[in-house]
């Protein structure tokens, strides 16, 4: 993002920098919710259970999205022991990316509506703004499903897995699984472009979510 203020793009930083705080707080308040609703207090006792982005947003990992493009909030915590469910835990975690990809639904439709009534021209800073809080938001749930290290896709994938499979990936994971996430983090940081699958899916996605 460091680009943006360097080129003098100061609407464009902060429209992106608006949509990472809101979207960063409501993956949060969806793993929150999720566990509060499977059962378990932790999140509420710990006010979690909130859309403010002061509960939620870590200033350390927003510093970190805008200087090297990634980032990190607050975890919630929750106790899986509170968990009525035997697939609770996987729930919980697949909470964060699905209110990612509301948002990107909701974004990119309300974008699309109102451009084709005319409420709107597609260059206006609405318009950019509907457009980047889609991309990010579907670009936050790709992220967050990689089945490694801290991210909510190792709990999904443990739990889909068979139990000795489950297992292994599991003592796997948390061998591996941070060093070659981290691994992976510094070689994008150094110009390698191990994400970029995931932008280039992002923005595939986006005419299959668009409905209106």
């Amino acid at each position: 993002m460091l680009p943006l203020l360097l080129n003098g793009e100061y609407s464009v930083f902060g429209i992106v920098l608006a949509a990472i705080i809101l979207s960063l707080s409501l993956h949060e308040f969806g793993h929150a919710s999720s566990a509060t609703a499977l059962g378990d207090p932790t999140p509420r006792l710990a006010g979690r259970l909130t859309l403010n982005p002061g509960a939620h947003i870590d200033l350390m990992g927003l510093a970190m999205v805008l200087l090297v493009g990634f980032g990190y909030a607050k975890p919630v915590p929750f106790n899986p022991r509170n968990i009525r469910h035997a697939w609770g835990s996987a729930a919980v975690a697949a909470a964060g990316p699905a209110m990612n990809l509301l948002l990107a639904i909701v974004a990119i439709n309300v974008f699309a509506m109102a451009a084709r009534g005319g409420a709107i021209a597609p260059d206006s800073p609405v318009a950019i703004s509907l457009v980047i809080l889609a991309q990010l938001n579907l670009l936050l749930m790709l992220f967050n499903l990689i089945p490694l290290g801290p991210l909510d896709g190792h709990y999904i994938l443990s739990w889909l897995l068979p139990s000795r499979a489950s297992y292994q990936y599991e003592m796997f994971n948390v061998r591996y699984g941070n060093i070659i996430f981290l691994g992976l983090i510094v070689l994008s940081i150094a110009g390698v472009p191990v994400f970029r699958m995931l932008t280039s899916f992002a923005s595939t996605l986006m005419p299959y979510l668009t409905f209106v």
